[in-house]
């Protein structure tokens, strides 16, 4: 006898948390599968669901959005020091780390935030996680070193007076989504291996030569992982869908992520974190003229086809 499937989604909050119940029932059988999502893991498959097409802006696209006051956010996540040094005209301090865990209170939810680290990476993850917070942000492409300070006419943009934070926005996030983004950025050097997230290429390679027990992803896309890749690789292009594979990958061992530049690793190292699997960005990813001497290929290491 063929099994007709009913489908249909029950919504229930349980302490505050809301998570979504999905119940299957046969019409053989009459039982019904609860299989529960909670609302951390559907913010975070939501982020690649609903993949805008990108969340990376070139920093002269700031420039011109700053040029007609649009209404928008810069945040700078880079040490107190450096954005003591010099930062964009009306960015806010939050720096990586426990600081910027603190800014959820009082970052703005409706207007779009723009983050700046320095090279683009760190920001990236900092992207994924607010987004599944209910934030609307876009890294700033390559950050401070390599986009910002490397783009004609940087310097009218750029300001030394640091500016206050907002006062406390009132922001509601769902108390298991609030927990997770704290626990994120409060716990970046968990692993000393990994700090913040990143891992250089040269010691990826020393893990490969030892065999160690791990998984590395490709998010490049597939005409160029055709062309050369890590050994060992497999590839989930990045973008539109691409959450679909992560419930595959593995949660007993280290998952190493790489791109272009490290930009959009970041970002997907960020979800993946959030849904469990440890993983880490590989720095300056492949290597790309932008990124200068570091990186995978940059750094001349092998690649296989």
């Amino acid at each position: 006898m063929k099994r007709f499937l009913t489908l249909f989604m029950v919504v229930a909050l349980f302490a505050g948390c809301q998570k979504t119940e999905t119940v299957v029932k046969t019409t053989e059988t009459k039982e019904a599968a609860v299989v529960t999502v909670s609302a951390l893991e559907e913010a975070a498959n939501s982020y690649f669901a609903d993949y805008p097409g990108s969340r990376i802006a070139p920093a002269s696209k700031v420039f011109e959005m700053m040029d007609m006051e649009a209404d928008m956010f810069i945040l700078d996540i880079r040490k107190a020091d450096d954005y003591a040094a010099g930062h964009l005209k009306g960015a806010v301090n939050a720096p990586w780390g426990p600081e910027l865990a603190k800014a959820i209170n009082w970052l703005p939810d409706d207007i779009s935030i723009y983050i700046n680290c320095y090279s683009g990476q760190t920001a990236g993850q900092a992207t994924a996680v607010l987004n599944t917070a209910g934030f609307d942000v876009t890294s700033i492409k390559y950050g401070w070193k390599l986009g910002i300070a490397k783009t004609e006419g940087y310097e009218d943009y750029i300001e030394t007076a640091a500016n206050a934070s907002p006062e406390s926005s009132g922001v509601k996030i769902d108390a298991e989504i609030k927990t997770a983004v704290l626990d994120y950025f409060n716990n970046l050097n968990s692993d000393p291996e990994t700090p913040s997230n990143l891992i250089a290429a040269e010691k990826l390679k020393e893990k490969l030569d030892a065999e160690d027990d791990m998984l590395i992803v490709s998010v490049r896309k597939d005409d160029d992982y055709a062309k050369g890749h890590i050994e060992g690789a497999i590839n989930i292009p990045f973008g539109d869908g691409m959450q679909a594979a992560f419930a595959e990958l593995p949660r007993d061992k280290k998952v190493f992520v790489y791109c272009y530049s490290g930009q959009t690793a970041g970002q997907t190292v960020g979800i993946m974190r959030l849904l469990g699997i440890d993983a880490a960005s590989v720095k300056s990813g492949m290597g790309t003229s932008g990124t200068g001497a570091t990186g995978w290929g940059n750094e001349g290491l092998p690649v296989v086809q």
